[in-house]
């Protein structure tokens, strides 16, 4: 019965954080951009690239997905935390039945489901953009190029948008940890921005340590790369869509979203231990 209360309480939380983010023109806004740059792809259409301009499309959209979704994550999460804090309203909160750990739980599924809502729209845009250039392209090489089948593998976009969310999970849950210490917002921002190019850059962290003689240097890089996760993992764009012989494998798919999880849970749990000696 108390795990059953704890989710009902996580589960309220998580609601009314997700209605006061999407209330936000922050998100509203960044949206609009999102699929206007996504939308303004088709202006190519004018150029004959042929199948390389269904490429360009995808490419133009996997990036305005990630560069987007990485500042909404970070930058909503950190302003649903602080406006807790600063209106007071987590005091009231955490004053009845509610462990802390329940509040950050809340926040950050709140926040994760408005990425989710962002994501879906932006792969559904793309998705219907690349719908309708194929088509025009499929008409203009004629019935034999039709019969050789579909040039885009549209499974393969949700696919990438899946593992993007996972990713902007693994952010969000960063922020938390980063404004369970924080004072301000803008640090928390910061910080995790920070973070964020740590992440996107682990690649070069692994190749040193894998290229270094045993010793402390070796250990620390070692240490490094486990602490922060590796955003390379996730960008798996070029192996999808076009490529239909190197699909990527479903254990593939579950063993980065296995590895997404164990992160974003790490870094929630670091936040509350943080946070439970805070005042607020």
């Amino acid at each position: 019965m108390s795990a059953v209360d704890s989710f009902t309480r996580i589960r309220l939380i998580a609601g009314t954080t997700f209605l006061e983010a999407v209330r936000q023109k922050f998100f509203s806004s960044l949206l609009l951009i999102a699929v206007a740059l996504v939308g303004s792809s088709t202006f190519f259409q004018q150029f004959d690239f042929g199948a390389g301009e269904l490429k360009f499309i995808t490419d133009f959209g996997f990036g305005t997905l990630f560069f987007f979704g990485s500042i909404l994550s970070i930058t909503v999460t950190a302003q649903l935390f602080f406006n807790e804090m600063e209106n007071r309203t987590a005091l009231t909160m955490l004053a009845k039945p509610v462990y802390k750990l329940e509040f950050l739980a809340g926040k950050f599924l709140g926040a994760h489901l408005l990425m989710l809502c962002f994501t879906l729209v932006i792969t559904l845009v793309l998705s219907g953009i690349l719908y309708w250039r194929e088509a025009e392209i499929l008409q203009r090489l004629g019935p034999e190029a039709a019969e050789a089948g579909p040039l885009v593998r549209y499974v393969d976009v949700f696919i990438f948008g899946f593992l993007q969310w996972m990713k902007f999970g693994i952010l969000a849950a960063i922020t938390l940890f980063v404004a369970s210490f924080s004072n301000t917002n803008i640090y928390t921002i910061v910080v995790s921005f920070f973070i964020l190019i740590i992440c996107q850059l682990q690649y070069i962290a692994r190749d040193a340590y894998s290229g270094m003689e045993a010793g402390w240097e070796r250990l620390l890089v070692f240490g490094l790369g486990l602490i922060f996760p590796n955003f390379q993992l996730f960008n798996v764009g070029d192996q999808l869509v076009f490529d239909v012989e190197a699909a990527l494998p479903a254990s593939v798919i579950l063993q980065m979203t296995a590895y997404g999880l164990i992160y974003t849970v790490a870094f929630v749990l670091l936040a509350q231990l943080n946070f439970r000696s805070r005042e607020i």
